[in-house]
């Protein structure tokens, strides 16, 4: 019994599968819309905060947005989404977490972070990383690390902390949460390529 399916091809994420375009005007317009979705919904999950006793970061929904959006959509576009991102919430659109914007707060760090986790996790995307629940839980590990390698000294440098403080601060709390995060990217992206039609 044959089922209709998108063929998965080697290089390809999520995005990728989408209905093809026939002009160049009508592919520029998909990635346009892809980076301008990925942006909105990381300005949309960032409003989901909570509050971490002791820390100026909150637990928010944007890094796993992030991760989210630059996994599905691949490097260059996850780029270009979390860089529209960060350039409206620096201009003033009260987008980043908990309604807020601008730059040189202490977790502006976490935004420029997720900038180059998004681009990291895909291009490990495009090399199948988000293909199978090991290889996303490996993806999403490696971009978490990402985001805190620039959050944390950042935030050391804008509150004054030491770096150990801001580990305790800025990366500590938020270890359970990035787990339960994990654990959700690691079954919607691969379900994703199985409802694809992907079997690779």
């Amino acid at each position: 019994m044959s089922t209709a399916a998108a063929p998965a091809r080697s290089g390809a994420v999520l995005a990728d599968l989408l209905p093809s375009t026939t002009t160049a005007a009508r592919a520029f317009a998909r990635d346009a819309a892809l980076v301008l979705g990925g942006a909105a919904l990381t300005g949309i999950a960032a409003q989901i905060a909570v509050p971490v006793p002791g820390s100026p970061v909150p637990v928010t929904g944007q890094t796993f947005a992030a991760l989210l959006v630059g996994t599905a959509v691949g490097a260059r576009r996850g780029f270009l989404s979390l860089a529209l991102y960060a350039l409206v919430g620096m201009a003033g659109v009260p987008w980043f977490a908990g309604g807020t914007s601008g730059a040189g707060g202490a977790s502006f760090g976490y935004v420029l972070g997720m900038l180059l986790a998004a681009t990291v996790v895909g291009a490990l995307a495009r090399r199948g990383g988000d293909r199978s629940v090991l290889r996303m839980a490996g993806t999403m590990v490696l971009g978490s690390a990402v985001i805190y390698a620039i959050g944390v000294p950042y935030l050391a440098l804008s509150t004054g902390m030491s770096l150990g403080a801001a580990v305790a601060a800025g990366l500590v709390p938020f270890l359970i949460g990035d787990a339960l995060k994990a654990a959700l990217a690691m079954g919607a992206l691969p379900t994703g390529w199985k409802l694809m039609g992907d079997r690779g």
